[in-house]
This record gives structure tokens, sequence and C-alpha cells, in this order.
């Protein structure tokens, strides 16, 4: 529709010999009905060249619109807005729309297929994973299936540090455990890890066991002084263990990979050659360095200390370089906000090696910190994790649909506080059963009319002429816009909050109306419009990976 009514202005300004394209043209929806269905300013952009009074040129417009059989009238309002009302017959099209699309509906093909990589969560394997990684996992799953819902061929991948500092004091915490050193005793490592999983880690390591993790499986030798036994097996244990997370969270990744690996193939060797071949690094106070300053960086950055050994960008660096020559030319990376400070080097590096990675590749989202609370207080910590909230016990208390759901409800960038009594309240205030519900009241409706879908196909809509019905027309409209532009933004809660809209039309509408009645056209009618309107719901929870119940 915004396609139709821009090309009416764009012949109507033609045929008053006005230089316009239909990228010029601002179509958006008002907030209220009584301003139309869609308002331009476009009379007021046009006021300053044209030097003339917006509300006139408004008039001139409207005068030279060609005639549409889907607009009713169109208005002047304020200051020279032009409001335009749909026919009763262009409201009713999304109905039809939604019946031919099913679960398409919302759908477009603006990625044409091009390859597009979401890296998320990409926990280091030193623990449970956390409420934040949860946040992460939320808004990375769902930009994928925005993405995919956008015609993008998406690949999930999630990339384990299972190298460095962070990876030795994992060892020397199991292996302290393994010789019966507990946390409290002043022999345990200073930087080790203290919860009660580390003390699983070392039984099942004692005990001979064998843990799988993804195309991996260790066999623990139960020799408490060889440190790289007890390495590779706490790693793939702590990598299963997340894998049960995850898949309680209903995540699943098409593509794991492991720093570790960047060193064993020679990866990180390579890009660091390339970058020295490149001209952009120089040494000083024997350590090499990285010209990061002439890529947009505030400081020149080091690569290899002096003492040896690279720092932690350098893995970085050959890693998205790797994701380039596989040929993912546009890269999502979801992480925390503490990852900041790492995108000017990453980028400055991949710059550096030359090979037309463009500048500012790849995107970035980046999540705030999650607060969890419960009655009215602060959750600070998990009895198995020891120091914070893990998304298991968020999952155990809330359920996966309601934990989903209000991790990817709020802006990334924003801070997000986890009400878990509010997760758990089955009340119109919590946002999820609120969705569910309205989904399921229509699953009710129609179960008790019991008709077939066939008679909602060839329902006459001309009927639906009440306000609620025009408000959710409306509403059921804007999902493809809204889609796309959740995609475009990298904003999955766009989504969250306009199923909060439709449902809150629903229900109003539920409760003003009678469905089940004896006028066999109105009723019709309006298991038409309430079945389309329940397509709608469980394709925007689908987007957000939460379940559509039929029954509640």
């Amino acid at each position: 529709m915004k396609a139709h009514l821009t090309e009416l202005l764009t012949q109507a300004a033609k045929s008053l010999s006005l230089d316009l394209t239909a990228q010029s043209v601002q179509l958006e929806r008002p907030k209220t009905a009584q301003h139309g269905d869609f308002s331009t300013n476009l009379a007021m952009t046009l006021a300053k060249p044209l030097r003339q009074n917006p509300r006139a040129i408004a008039e001139a417009l409207i005068q030279a619109l060609p005639a549409s059989s889907q607009v009713a009238k169109v208005e002047i309002a304020g200051a020279g807005f032009i409001n335009f009302f749909l026919s009763g017959e262009a409201r009713h099209a999304v109905v039809r729309q939604i019946q031919a699309e099913g679960s398409c509906y919302g759908s477009n093909n603006l990625g044409k297929g091009h390859k597009v990589q979401v890296e998320f969560v990409s926990a280091n394997p030193t623990g449970p994973l956390h409420v934040g990684h949860g946040r992460g996992a939320a808004v990375g799953d769902c930009l994928a299936r925005l993405l995919a819902a956008n015609g993008w061929a998406v690949t999930r991948e999630f990339y384990y540090n299972d190298a460095g500092a962070q990876i030795d004091n994992l060892t020397l915490s199991v292996q302290a455990r393994c010789q019966g050193i507990s946390p409290d005793d002043a022999r345990f490592p200073a930087d080790g890890y203290r919860g009660e999983y580390i003390a699983d880690i070392a039984q099942a390591y004692l005990a001979g066991q064998t843990v799988t993790a993804d195309d991996m499986a260790v066999t623990a030798s139960g020799d408490v002084h060889d440190a790289e036994s007890i390495r590779r097996f706490a790693v793939a244990y702590l990598r299963h263990e997340q894998d049960l997370d995850l898949r309680a969270f209903q995540i699943k990744f098409d593509v794991f990979s492991l720093e570790s690996a960047l060193y064993s193939s020679g990866k990180v060797e390579q890009t660091v050659q390339a970058l020295i071949n490149s001209g952009h690094t120089y040494e000083l106070d024997d350590a090499l360095w990285l010209k990061t300053t002439a890529f947009g960086d505030d400081k020149d950055r080091v690569m290899r200390k002096k003492e040896g050994g690279y720092t932690y960008f350098v893995p970085d660096v050959a890693y998205h370089l790797d994701k380039w020559q596989r040929g993912f030319t546009r890269v999502i990376n979801e992480q925390g906000a503490d990852h900041h400070s790492t995108i000017t080097r990453v980028r400055a590096g991949l710059q550096a090696v030359d090979v037309g990675i463009p500048a500012g590749w790849p995107d970035y989202v980046l999540h705030q910190m999650v607060t969890v609370m419960r009655g009215g207080e602060e959750v600070k910590l998990s009895k198995r994790a020891g120091s914070y909230v893990t998304l298991r016990d968020l999952i155990e208390e809330v359920g996966c649909d309601a934990t989903r759901y209000f991790l990817a409800a709020r802006r990334a960038d924003s801070q997000l506080v986890f009400d878990i009594d509010l997760a758990r309240a089955q009340t119109n205030d919590n946002p999820v059963y609120y969705i569910q519900y309205a989904h399921a009241r229509i699953c009710s409706v129609l179960s008790q009319w019991g008709g077939t879908s066939m008679s909602l196909h060839q329902a006459d809509l001309t009927p639906l002429t009440s306000a609620y019905e025009a408000a959710l027309l409306q509403r059921l409209s804007e999902f493809p816009e809204v889609v796309q532009n959740a995609a475009s933004e990298l904003a999955p809660h766009m989504v969250a909050n306009y199923l909060k809209d439709l449902a809150a039309d629903l229900h109003s509408y539920y409760n003003a109306e009678k469905f089940l009645i004896e006028d066999e056209a109105l009723k019709l009618a309006r298991m038409a419009l309430i079945s389309a309107t329940r397509q709608v719901l469980g394709n925007g929870l689908h987007l957000l990976g939460v379940s559509a119940p039929e029954k509640m």
C-alpha cells in the first residue's frame, strides 16, 4: 500500500511539473484513526524549495492525485500533512493476503539469498552459561530468524575461546579440586573458579568418564598431575554443559569454532605474517605493534608481547579473516557490551590485512547487563555457579518462553531488569502471557465455531466496519513492515512490541464484540479476521522463538 500511495503522489507531483523521486516521499502510519491510515509531510518538505505555503502545495497535490479504488478520501491536517483514508476493500485485503501466505506472511526476499553469519553467545568454556549469555542467545537467535524471514541465507555460529589465561585458571581450579583442595584453602588458585560445578568436573575426571561436545569426545585419564589432560577434559565437559543449556533454551548452531584451532591450523601465524607483509606493523621495545591509528584507533596496539605470545585481539582478527575467506560478506556479532573496546582494533586489523574487507565490517550488536529480581530484591548468586545467575536457573524458574521473550523484548543496548515474579505471573501485566493468551483465546473461539478454513477464504469481509475491526486490520497490515524494519535495524524488540500492540487490539475486540452470533455473514467475517490475527500472532512469536499455545 505504501508503494501504491507513493506512486500516486509521484504522479501527482509530475503533473504539477515537480521533480520528485519515490525516495523523497515519506509515508507514516498515524497514531490515531482520525488522521487516516497513512500520512505524509511531503507538502512541508517541498515548501522551502518551492517557496510556497505547505497547505497550498498539499491542496494542489490532492487535486492532482490519480483516482484509486484503494483510497476512500484524502484530507489536509495541521500545517500541511496529507492524510490518506483507505477504502474498505483496501483494508480487508490484508486478511486475504494472510490467508494466502499463511506462515510466510510478513516474510520477504530482500536478502535475496545472500550469505550472512550471525555469531552469538560465544562463551568461554569456563562455566555454565549465565543470564548475560542468555540475553545474547535470545537476541542473536531472534536476529537470525529475522534475517532468514527477510530472505538471507543465515549461518549461526558459536566461537569458543578455549585458549588463554582463563582456560589456564580453569585447569588449575579443576586440578586443585582433584587434589582435594577446596576454594577456601589458601592453596587454591587465586584467580580460580570456585563454583560447585568445578567439583563436579573433578569428580568426573577422577572417575575416568567420557564427555562429548559437538564433534569431539574426551575420556578422562584420571591423572591429577596431567594438566593437559585435565584441560582437555574440563573444556569438553563445560562445552557439553553449555550445549545442554542451549538445548533447554531451544537454540541451535550450524557451526562451532575453536580459538585453539586458529593456532593449531597456523591461521594466527598466517594472519600476523600478512599484517607484517602489508607494512602496517613495526617493532618497538621488543614487541610487535599494529598501526591501528591508521584505521581510526586512538593509539597503536601491541600484537606480540615482548615475552612472547599474542594479545587477545590477534586471534580475533584471524578468526574474522577466516569468516571473510569463507564467503561471508556480511557478518553480525552479538556480544556483551564489554566487547566494545575490541571493535575498533579488530576492524583495524582486518583493514590492515589489505584483502578488500570493507571499512566497518563486521557489524556488532552489543547487549547491556541483566539484573535479575525476585520479591523486589536482586538475585545475584546461583547455588551451582556460586558467583552469578545461570541461564538454566532462569529457565527452570519461569520457563523457556518467558525467558526468551523477556531477554529479547528490550533494545539490546539498554539495561534490562528481569523480574522473575512478573515472568511467572499469569496476568495481563506479563507481556508474554498476554500475547500467548490472545492466541489461545482465538483458538478457543475457532474451536467452538468448528467451521472450515475454506468457508473463511470465501467469507464476505464487507461487514467488518467497527472501529475495533478497523484497528485490528490496520495492525495486521503493519506486520511485514515491522519484520523488515526489525531486520534492517537489527532490533528484535520491535517484533515483541508489535505483538503486545496486536494482542491489545485483539483483547479489546474480544471484550467489545460477540463472535458466535446468529448473523452468519458477520460471524464468518469476524471468524476470518480473528483467524488471520491468530496467524500473525503465531508468525511473530516464531520470530522470537516463543511458542503459540492453543490452550492456556
